[in-house]
């Protein structure tokens, strides 16, 4: 009995958020057992079993970001000069180039043809088209 945790403190060992934790346990991917309204979860069995960071449907499911505009590609090449790295990763037959830094580049591991996401987050979206001025 000593071994059962709630929702939160799984959530805090597993690096999860709360709410994603539920998810797991209600999907049957985390071992769980419902108390009332409530899930308890085993601290032994949670160390033992390997959580999936990311669901393979889903493989950004376990993080828990505000940003909507999340686009999958792959790392088509990597280019550091100083403390920078620009990273750029072909999404569909589109190219976009990330500026971020080396220690960033290296604590991902980053590589050629590695399956990542761009997350796109931004205060401002111009548009611009090209032509006459509209009077």
């Amino acid at each position: 009995m000593d071994d059962l945790i709630t929702a939160a403190e799984a959530a805090k060992l597993l690096h999860l958020h709360v709410k994603r934790v539920q998810h797991l346990a209600r999907s049957g991917q985390l071992p769980a057992t419902r108390f009332g309204h409530k899930w308890l979860f085993s601290r032994s069995k949670l160390l033992a079993s390997r959580v999936p960071s990311a669901d393979l449907d889903d493989p950004m499911g376990a993080l828990e970001i505000s940003a909507r505009n999340r686009l999958r590609g792959r790392v088509s090449s990597i280019v550091v000069d100083g403390v920078m790295a620009e990273v750029r990763i072909q999404v569909g037959d589109q190219e976009i180039v990330s500026i971020i830094t080396r220690s960033s580049a290296e604590r991902l591991a980053l590589g050629v043809g590695d399956e990542v996401f761009a997350v796109v987050k931004s205060t401002e979206v111009m548009i611009a088209k090209g032509g006459r001025a509209a009077p």
